[in-house]
Order: C-alpha cells, then sequence, then structure tokens
C-alpha cells in the first residue's frame, strides 16, 4: 500500500467541471493499493497519519496532527502510485488491487480516518481533476507491506 501525503492550505477534486470535494487546511491523501495488500496495513497507515505532526504549534514549530488542528482530509484512490515503469515507456498498473476489493479497502480507510479528522473523498473508478494548494511544501510517502512501514 502506497499513500503521498500532502498537506495542504486547500483541495479539491472535480469530475467533469463538476465539484465533488472540496477541504481546507489539512491533507490530500493519494490512496494506492496494491494486490495482496490488507486492512491491518490501511490500519498501519491510518494510525501514522492520523498521528503524524506536521502542522505548526504556537511557537511555529511542526509539532501538531490533523486532530489537534481540526484539519479535514480529502482521501483519493489512485491506482496509478503502483505503477511499474521498468520495461519499456507505457507504465504497467499489474500490481494495482482489483477494483472491487480496492474500493472496499477505500471505502474502509475514509471511515477508519474519520477518527482523526473530516474526511471527503473523490470518486472511485472516476477520471478526477485534483487541485492541490500544497502547505510548505510538505509531501511525504508512506508505504507498508505485510502490516510495516517501509518508509
Amino acid at each position: 500500500m502506497k499513500v503521498v501525503l500532502q498537506r495542504v492550505k486547500s483541495g479539491k477534486v472535480t469530475v467533469s467541471d463538476k465539484l465533488i470535494s472540496e477541504i481546507k487546511q489539512g491533507y490530500v491523501l493519494l490512496w494506492g493499493i496494491q494486490k495482496g495488500d490488507t486492512f491491518k496495513d490501511a490500519d498501519v497507515l491510518i494510525r501514522k497519519i492520523g498521528n503524524l505532526r506536521v502542522f505548526a504549534d504556537d511557537f511555529n514549530k511542526i509539532n501538531k496532527s490533523i486532530k489537534e488542528i481540526n484539519g479535514e482530509i480529502l482521501l483519493v484512490s489512485q491506482f496509478t502510485l503502483l505503477a511499474n515503469i521498468s520495461k519499456g515507456n507505457r507504465p504497467s498498473f499489474i500490481d494495482a488491487e482489483e477494483p472491487s476489493i480496492a474500493n472496499k479497502v477505500v471505502k474502509y480507510v475514509a471511515q477508519e480516518l474519520s477518527q482523526y479528522g473530516n474526511v471527503k473523498e473523490g470518486i472511485f473508478g472516476e477520471d478526477m481533476n485534483v487541485s492541490i494548494d500544497n502547505d510548505g511544501p510538505i509531501t511525504i510517502i508512506l508505504e507498508c507491506k505485510n502490516g510495516k512501514l517501509e518508509s
């Protein structure tokens, strides 16, 4: 499982020029699910993301979590994070989980992340336009395999 976390001032998802979801300060999470990933992997990432301290405190030190700032979370499923480009120039996505399974995992992630902040989502499987006003910029890549963080 691979997640690109971006601390944002705002983020939004549109589909066919229609606004689907929008957040203010918080995280945009681009979430990729690989074949064989489990709910345990999701739980490890959810806990880490929920407790990660990347927001400024009163002394302008990066010391607060998303929950402490009452931040919002925009969760976007993104199978392209699992692109294999080792052969040729056309990415292969054979490592990405089947859509029916991946969608269940994304719904689970959204539900569990809600204990840390207000969660909004894109539309699974749609061609989405994701706008991100990256704050910092702070971008962190997290990976989990077999219940263990890899990064």
